[in-house]
């Protein structure tokens, strides 16, 4: 295939300097797909990572044991072709696919193929602090430490090459979902031992080697990411030759480089642009609903946020309908649950605080602020699929708030930063989002509400750690009964409800804009962004 006359400024900016990274060998028909997305990565090693942005930067770089299917949230064989599990659900056994290859690089090249030091790598680098690389690139395992892998392992065994043992110290009926989210992606021992010799142990993190469809070539920050299709993958090579990354904050810009043909897929549109791209004879518009949830975090921690009646005041203060309206366009639904409804164990029964100045002037004076108080809200820094103005929600929260007595200060930061110091608590508020990594509501409450991640570094944002609440989480984990699974979580809503650490605002609906050449592309649940299959039609 040609590549077309608008591919030429992409070709030209995204991929200068290819010819030096890439081997020599005859021109020929290039499939290069560039990307606009949204921000920098945190990092290039999916173990440090939390957000959506980082992790599409590395997911076509990895593989995990298991994998979740393309567009669900469905896990399938991925380096492990098989396992089973011992009848008391404490022993996974898994069989790697034999002949994996690793990736090459400037710096490496590997000797052979996956086996079972690699996975164990994987695991003991976040799990063991005596572990050489534990501390390397500030050693921040948030999502391993925030799901309690640490507790839940009692071992991680090779019983030969091609087999790895793994021993729980209970049930957990989410554990295979979890093997199939980035932060288990496994990464290359022997890469590690190179570096380690060398004394350039980050490489490991910035340079990443994986065996995923697509190879690593480049980064430079706010600019570009670049990987090149891995010819010897084990499942086939992508149908793609290169994927680029335009790193575009702005959300018009990214579309403007959209419609000129600079990008080919783009994420996170102003949802006032949704009509005029669906208009677009050159572009193709996808939708769906993410299992995702924006909301406002109330530090717990902080005075006046370890009162309940405060907390229940700002949910009572701030008027969300006119929010959907004006931040989302109209295209999100309100929450008050911390899942979405498209989630199992949605409980619907649970009754939102409705929007209600004098009620919560009268819980404010009850908790002795009759004239209220002064605190900031922070605010995210980037377009983000649970919110796409977060500057604008902020300031319409702060007239809200103000118009009761709160004082409201308005912060942000760079995002790698804003994301570190609300997950150290050095906020009074803030606002904040997730995306579901599997499908499984344990993924919504005990990572962002379990007494666990509430911890510093955690992802608990709100410091909120409720015993009843966490007590139900647990019980919930360790049976594999999906009705009561569902009880469970049915009731620890309602905990949630009552002592309102946030002020839940919106589930939203995804959408996708695309240009008509892209082909076999499709929108995931979990918002990953995978372009195996995926190829540019003329």
């Amino acid at each position: 295939m040609r590549p077309s006359i608008r591919l030429l400024p992409i070709l030209l900016v995204l991929l200068a300097g290819l010819t030096a990274l890439a081997p020599a060998g005859p021109a020929h028909a290039d499939q290069t797909l560039a990307y606009c997305s949204e921000g920098n990565p945190e990092s290039f090693n999916p173990q440090f990572i939390t957000t959506n942005t980082g992790i599409n930067a590395v997911l076509p770089v990895y593989n995990n044991l298991v994998e979740f299917e393309r567009g669900t949230t469905r896990t399938m064989p991925g380096l492990a072709e098989s396992w089973t599990v011992s009848p008391d659900g404490l022993v996974y056994t898994f069989r790697l696919r034999p002949g994996v290859p690793f990736h090459a690089n400037a710096r490496f090249t590997p000797t052979r193929a996956l086996n079972a030091d690699d996975v164990l790598f994987s695991v003991n680098r976040q799990w063991r602090a005596d572990h050489p690389y534990h501390p390397v690139s500030g050693g921040n395992y948030a999502y391993f430490n925030d799901m309690s892998m640490g507790e839940l392992l009692t071992s991680v065994e090779k019983l030969d090459d091609l087999t790895v043992r793994f021993t729980l110290a209970r049930p957990e009926a989410p554990f295979l979902a979890n093997l199939a989210m980035p932060f288990m992606a496994i990464l290359s021992a022997e890469y590690a031992e190179r570096m380690m010799a060398a004394g350039t142990p980050e490489a490991v993190d910035m340079e990443p080697v994986g065996t995923g469809p697509f190879l690593f070539e480049g980064y430079q920050k706010d600019v570009w990411i670049r990987h090149k299709a891995f010819a010897d993958h084990w499942g086939g090579p992508p149908t793609l030759d290169r994927l680029a990354f335009s790193i575009t904050v702005n959300a018009a810009v990214r579309l403007n480089k959209l419609k000129s043909g600079e990008c080919h897929v783009m994420v996170f549109p102003n949802p006032a642009d949704l009509d005029r791209i669906a208009a677009d004879p050159a572009l193709k518009l996808l939708k769906q609903e993410e299992l995702n949830i924006g909301y406002l975090a109330m530090n717990v921690r902080k005075k006046p946020f370890d009162d309940v009646r405060v907390r229940r005041a700002l949910n009572h203060a701030i008027d969300k309908g006119a929010i959907l309206d004006a931040v989302y366009g109209g295209i999100a639904r309100p929450a008050k649950n911390p899942i979405p409804p498209t989630l199992w164990s949605y409980n619907d029964e649970v009754a939102d605080y409705d929007y209600d100045p004098d009620k919560a002037r009268a819980l404010l004076a009850e908790a002795g602020l009759p004239t209220g108080f002064a605190a900031a809200l922070w605010y995210i820094p980037v377009t983000r699929p649970y919110n796409p103005d977060a500057k604008r929600m902020a300031e319409m929260i702060q007239a809200d708030l103000e118009a009761v007595g709160v004082r409201v200060t308005l912060k942000t930061e760079g995002w790698a930063d804003y994301r570190k110091h609300l997950q150290e608590g050095a906020h009074d508020m803030a606002l904040y989002g997730w995306t579901g990594d599997n499908g499984d509501p344990d993924n919504f409450f005990y990572v962002l509400l379990g007494c666990e991640a509430a911890r510093f570094g955690g992802s608990n944002i709100a410091k909120w750690c409720d015993p009843a609440f966490d007590a139900l989480l647990h019980a919930a984990k360790r049976t594999t009964d999906l009705d009561q699974r569902s009880r469970y979580y049915r009731e620890a809503q309602v905990i949630a409800k009552r002592e309102a650490p946030w002020v839940p605002i919106a589930h939203s609906l995804v959408f996708m804009p695309l240009r008509q050449e892209v082909q076999n592309y499709r929108m995931d649940p979990l918002g990953r962004h995978s372009f195996t299959g995926v190829y540019l039609k003329e």
